[in-house]
């Protein structure tokens, strides 16, 4: 089996997604499951020479002043594409509805291989953040559902995932795939637990607070700040880490400075080596997630692996699978239902540490074995989709635009390899594929007016 990963960001970018698809990657590589190729943005000075699996980067611009850290691909990219068809995959794997399943869509074209999309992330979130202009916002999503719709399959990491999909107007059927997580089950060595914490204020028996992820507000740092706020007022002693980084780093160490936590509240900047992850989760008493954003929350599973309990939002979709006081906590989204959980587990770590042990045998699901559950899955699809069994592709208005763009790279990368004698002839057609173009942009304009403006 052949399968081509596609994303729109990889290292040097690390977040939640690029996660998956690199243990992906490397699990279907090591373990023989299949022959991975990775298509991704091209971002300068990244080395893509160093995995056990081709990484074809593509052209890009950049776009980090809009998307903090991130750079938008051309998926029209006829290099790229030449290269993806020459792998030949048996099935495509795109993980972003942006560039990625653009260029899923294309490679489709060329190969007539199924395409999988799994939706990760709340991109309606995301796109707010980005773009102020409602109407702006409102034409973005419905090209991303139409670009999901596209796929022949969809996948979700959570059932709160695919709710959320639903209310972005997608309508088709989707199949629940949950992420694993690259953490061996089990506490990190007490001298790699000293090595990391070592610079750190952190008395042996204070209760010790975690959040590793984006330092970003909507994952509901605020919340927990406030929440620290009545813990120090009420006298209760405590530390707490922020271990990454993100766009509102500086605003909320302002906050911690304006609310005196300075002496207990610490971030760590962005930590990218797994064992030094481990041994924060190994030493933290709690895991303090109040995102009602995560469709996932990849991070409490890891927190989980290390006999970490997490404090988590009641139907959230992180708190997909908990039971409150079984194997983590369940509080309303507001200060004061965290701080009341954090001062009755102050007073019983005991009980913290095994509620701990419950999430580590509960809700601990392993990397290998998410990827040999989708690997199976590839399987199950390349073979209805061989017989035409399929039946979640839309076909949209942009499946003209995209069949003529196919066609358009075809002729450039004749061009491109052609003897300069055939160049004229070349070019004609080039020049009647641009008019074809024209026509077909021109169609789908019209068919957008026909059904209304806002």
């Amino acid at each position: 089996m052949k399968v081509t990963l596609l994303n729109d960001s990889f290292p040097p970018v690390i977040d939640g997604v690029v996660n998956v698809v690199m243990n992906y990657g490397e699990i279907m590589t090591r373990e023989n499951l299949a022959q991975v190729m990775v298509g991704t943005p091209r971002y300068p000075d990244a080395d893509y020479e160093s995995y056990p699996y081709p990484v074809i980067p593509y052209q890009s611009i950049d776009t980090t002043a809009i998307v903090s850290g991130y750079r938008a691909g051309n998926p029209f990219n006829v290099k790229a594409i030449e290269e993806m068809k020459t792998f030949a995959p048996d099935v495509i794997h795109s993980h972003c509805p942006v560039a990625s399943t653009l260029m899923a869509r294309l490679l489709r074209k060329e190969t007539d291989a199924p395409i999988i999309f799994t939706y990760h992330t709340k991109f309606d979130v995301d796109i707010a953040r980005a773009v102020k202009a409602k109407f702006i916002q409102k034409e973005s999503i419905r090209t991303l559902v139409d670009n999901i719709s596209a796929c022949d399959e969809v996948w979700v990491v959570s059932g709160g995932a695919g709710e959320n999909l639903r209310s972005l107007g997608y309508e088709g059927r989707y199949r629940i795939m949950p992420n694993g997580v690259d953490f061996a089950k089990g506490r990190a060595a007490e001298s790699d637990v000293k090595r990391v914490t070592a610079e750190y204020d952190l008395p042996e028996h204070v209760p010790c607070f975690l959040f590793v992820g984006r330092i970003i507000k909507y994952k509901g740092l605020p919340l927990i700040l406030d929440c620290l706020k009545i813990l120090e007022d009420e006298k209760i002693d405590f530390r707490m880490v922020f271990v990454g980084s993100g766009p509102d780093e500086e605003e909320l160490k302002n906050l911690v400075r304006e609310l005196g936590l300075e002496q207990k509240v610490f971030f760590t900047g962005a930590i990218y080596e797994r064992n030094d992850l481990r041994a924060w989760n190994t030493r933290a008493d709690l895991f303090l997630f109040p995102s009602t954003y995560d469709t996932n929350g990849l991070v409490v599973r890891e927190a989980a692996a290390c006999g970490l309990a997490s404090v988590l939002i009641k139907g959230s979709c992180a708190a997909e699978g908990i039971t409150d006081l079984r194997n983590g906590y369940l509080i309303d989204e507001s200060a004061e239902s965290m701080a009341a959980c954090l001062r009755e587990a102050c007073r019983d770590l005991g009980k913290v540490r095994e509620v701990g042990r419950h999430a580590m045998d509960e809700i601990y699901i392993s990397w290998a074995d998410a990827v040999h559950e989708a690997v199976e899955r590839y399987g199950e699809v390349i073979e209805l989709y061989k017989s035409c069994s399929m039946t979640e592709r839309k076909y949209l208005p942009s499946d003209r635009f995209l069949n003529l763009a196919t066609g358009v790279m075809e002729t450039s990368n004749k061009v491109f390899h052609a003897p300069r004698r055939l160049y004229e002839g070349m070019l004609e057609n080039v020049s009647d594929m641009v008019k074809e173009v024209k026509s077909g942009i021109s169609a789908v304009l019209e068919q957008a007016d026909r059904r209304g403006e806002d």
